[in-house]
């Protein structure tokens, strides 16, 4: 689906353009969540208190409102689904960084958020930029950035959390609070409501946040981030809590980046798009990783035009990659102490597809007629109730593509 359609008329109805959103798959269905637009050279959060969905068949989206003890003004947060129950943890407030979790289930007829406030366990320290793999009905958390009190830094190694410089809170002579990256690896169990801290083993992946993450069986993936200067990539066994770094020659590795986003494909297949560049420019460009092989392949596409970065990536049906949101361009600039974000008016609200795997006979067949159903008009009435529902949502479909990039 293409870029900003006109307001008004009969435009079909679809989210506002935003950029570190969430999003997920979900029988086959798109569940797009919060994230931040600009306005006028200001940045905005978007409403905590809708959803949008999107039918991955047809291309059609529709809003849902949510009601409950909602996330106010959130951002960088990380989104993640246990089936249809949705939850959202860390990101930064009002009142700064934040660690803090809410849940909806998306499944009941009245949606309602729910703030977890009994967890036991001890609850990891406030953070953004930080990821999330689900892996027997359990939220794995890894990495990020945020604030630790001056003990809990003292008692950590330079491996584990690396403080930021120029980033931490006095009162008087006496430092209190700083903030930085961190490896932490932090499990929470919804079921019983209870966090832990596995023990790890092996070369663990250094401090990061703004890194891609997926999971392929019982290992999740970690790739890039900041504090990386190139496209690394780690696997940490999620039954053994044993780390491992896959070496491959930087020489023949993608340029190295960070808000990129990374797809779970195969039994060993991972799908790269996009990123900030460590050269400093928006990327379009996509690679497939082989874990056994460990081997970089890059891949051809029709969407060079449509770099992002801050964009979302979900699988959907035959092995696609859906791609929702994100900016075109982000702006970054130097002054003489920091590397700082500028405002940028280039987000996008589209949502593209990547075709990672050859398509079935069935699907070709179904895509040829929706993208010429006026050549079908007297066959498609004798297509059986069912079949003829599914070749409706693909000619719906590529109606809703030529809408909205037209």
């Amino acid at each position: 689906m293409g870029d900003d359609a006109a307001a008004g008329g009969d435009e079909p109805e679809s989210p506002l353009e935003r950029s570190s959103h969430t999003a997920f798959t979900h029988n086959q269905r798109l569940y797009v969540w919060g994230g931040y637009r600009v306005v006028c050279g200001e940045e905005f959060t978007l409403p905590s208190d809708e959803i949008w969905i999107c039918d991955l068949d047809s291309g059609t989206w529709e809003r849902w409102d949510i009601s409950g003890d909602f996330p106010q003004d959130l951002s960088d947060f990380c989104g993640s689904n246990v089936g249809s129950t949705f939850y959202i943890f860390g990101g930064c407030d009002a009142g700064g960084h934040t660690n803090q979790m809410f849940s909806v289930d998306l499944s009941e007829s009245s949606c309602s958020w729910k703030k977890v406030t009994d967890a036991r366990g001890s609850t990891p320290s406030p953070r953004n930029k930080h990821s999330c793999w689900v892996h027997r009905n359990r939220l794995i958390y890894f990495g990020g950035y945020g604030c630790k009190t001056l003990g809990e830094a003292q008692t950590m190694s330079t491996s584990s959390f690396i403080v930021e410089e120029m980033s931490w809170t006095t009162i008087g002579d006496t430092m209190f609070r700083c903030w930085g990256w961190n490896n932490e690896v932090n499990v929470f169990d919804p079921r019983t409501e209870t966090w832990t801290v596995p023990e790890t083993r092996g070369p663990a992946p250094g401090p990061r946040g703004c890194h891609a993450s997926a999971l392929l069986g019982n290992k999740g993936y970690i790739s890039g981030g900041v504090e990386t200067a190139e496209l690394d990539m780690f696997c940490l066994d999620l039954d053994t809590w044993t780390w491992t770094k896959l070496d491959v020659p930087q020489s023949v590795s993608p340029l190295g980046r960070s808000l990129h986003s990374m797809t779970g494909i195969s039994d060993h297949g991972l799908f790269v798009y996009g990123g900030l560049g460590t050269d400093g420019n928006t990327l379009n460009d996509a690679w497939q990783f082989n874990t056994v092989r460990r081997e970089w392949t890059r891949r051809t596409h029709p969407h060079k035009d449509k770099p992002r970065v801050c964009h979302t990536a979900s699988p959907g049906s035959d092995s696609d990659v859906v791609v929702f949101g994100g900016s075109s361009k982000l702006c970054i600039f130097m002054d003489s102490v920091a590397v700082l974000r500028a405002p940028s008016e280039h987000h996008c609200r589209d949502v593209i597809i990547f075709q990672t795997q050859p398509y079935s006979l069935f699907r070709l067949c179904q895509d040829f007629i929706g993208k010429n159903p006026e050549l079908f008009a007297e066959q498609l009435n004798w297509l059986p109730s069912k079949l003829r529902s599914k070749v409706d949502k693909r000619v719906s479909f590529f109606s809703n593509v030529t809408v909205l990039t037209g």
